[in-house]
């Protein structure tokens, strides 16, 4: 914000030499402030559709509404490189990649198509960071489908190849990639999970998917110690640390058997899990219910537990019902001794949280009961609360 100069007259001769001066002076242009696009998915109808919703709204209490909104058929997302002023739109109806380009007028053009149905896929979807953006002419999709990741480039609006993951398909099972992957210096760090969707369980394997993002190659590494580790953070040893989602804990205290969540330690050179390294989330937190792993401030993270006076869990509660429930405590993880703090200034949400950069802070999402409406909170302010909006927010972006 400009600032304003305040003449005092000192005397009359002088203030009349400064007032036709200041008359002939041209306003200072005012530098357009930040612009976002945040995409919602309405899930109550019985055809599901979502909105993009570009707002200068993040970082202060507002309330959006679809209004001028762009309706998209499916559940959408809204995925690209933050502060080019463009959007990807992808959705689970088709396999088709729309781009958006921002306008003077602060509004979204469409400004190109590409399908990627030539690598067999049929949908798009699930996590925002599904879609890896690694130059202005190449980028990957991580299809859990196939399995595969699809390279395309965003400019040209192309597809230009595909690296095949055959082994990660595994007999009557779901394969999800996470939403929280690790980007290294030429190398993406994408950790797996998979879950048994027919019978609410998962499999007790861990997976990594690291991209060379020089030479288009990927290694696959696997451990059978725990599953569902979809969570990631760096620690300041350069070793990756992967954690059991808050779905994989729920599973885990609604079905017997299940391994227990687990945190573990893989080297990005090497590609492989360290076997000496094993710790028990529940322990590390004194016994309760622990998923997640977020990234925290100087050298920490964040864990979730499970808090039951909030959220009680009966007899037949599906996982993805306590994974979704509002009772989730906020604990800090410090990587270098291993040691778990709650954080009672943080408000208790659900179990899925997403992570999103705005121009000032990182914001994490939270889902109302009913899929009626998503709030984001500021990570770094003790969880205060920002804007909301009607339906599921599972994408975020900055645009200008």
């Amino acid at each position: 914000m400009k600032g304003f100069v305040s003449f005092l007259p000192l005397r009359l001769a002088s203030a009349a030499l400064v007032l036709p001066l200041l008359a002939g002076c041209e306003p200072t242009p005012t530098e357009p402030g930040p612009l976002y696009a945040i995409t919602t998915q309405m899930l109550a109808a019985d055809v599901p559709n979502s909105y993009v919703i570009v707002t200068d709204k993040a970082e202060q209490a507002a309330t959006l509404s679809l209004d001028n909104a762009i309706e998209v058929p499916g559940r959408a997302l809204g995925v690209g490189v933050p502060k080019s002023g463009s959007l990807y739109v992808v959705t689970d109806a088709n396999a088709t990649v729309v781009r958006y380009t921002l306008t003077s007028k602060d509004t979204l053009e469409e400004s190109g198509r590409v399908s990627f149905e030539s690598k067999g896929v049929s949908s798009l979807g699930e996590y925002q960071n599904n879609f890896q953006f690694i130059s202005e002419t190449k980028a990957y999709f991580f299809d859990a489908t196939v399995p595969q990741v699809v390279i395309w480039n965003p400019t040209a609006m192309t597809v230009t190849g595909s690296i095949p993951l055959d082994s990660l398909a595994i007999p009557d099972t779901t394969l999800s990639f996470s939403g929280a992957p690790v980007l290294l210096e030429n190398q993406i760090i994408m950790p797996v999970g998979w879950r048994q969707d027919a019978v609410a369980n998962i499999i007790g394997k861990a997976g990594v998917v690291s991209v060379d993002t020089r030479t288009d190659t990927a290694i696959i590494s696997t451990d059978d110690r725990c599953g569902y580790t979809h969570d990631a953070v760096v620690g300041a040893d350069g070793k990756v640390y992967i954690a059991t989602e808050a779905y994989g804990a729920a599973v885990y205290r609604t079905q017997e058997g299940t391994a227990e969540p687990c945190l573990l330690k893989f080297d990005p050179q090497t590609h492989t899990f360290d076997p000496s390294f094993y710790k028990s989330l529940n322990e590390l937190v004194g016994g309760g219910i622990a998923g997640a792993l977020i990234h925290g401030p100087q050298g920490t993270a964040y864990v979730r537990v499970l808090d039951e006076t909030l959220a009680p869990v009966y007899e037949g509660t599906h996982p993805r019902t306590v994974a979704s429930g509002t009772g989730w405590q906020w604990w800090q993880l410090k990587l270098d001794t291993l040691t778990a703090t709650r954080v009672p200034a943080f408000p208790s949400t659900t179990g899925s949280v997403f992570i999103y950069e705005s121009e000032n802070h990182l914001l994490y999402s939270e889902f109302a009961a009913g899929a009626a409406s998503t709030t984001l909170h500021v990570l770094d302010d003790n969880g205060r609360s920002t804007v909301s909006l009607p339906g599921l927010s599972f994408s975020f972006l900055q645009l200008r």
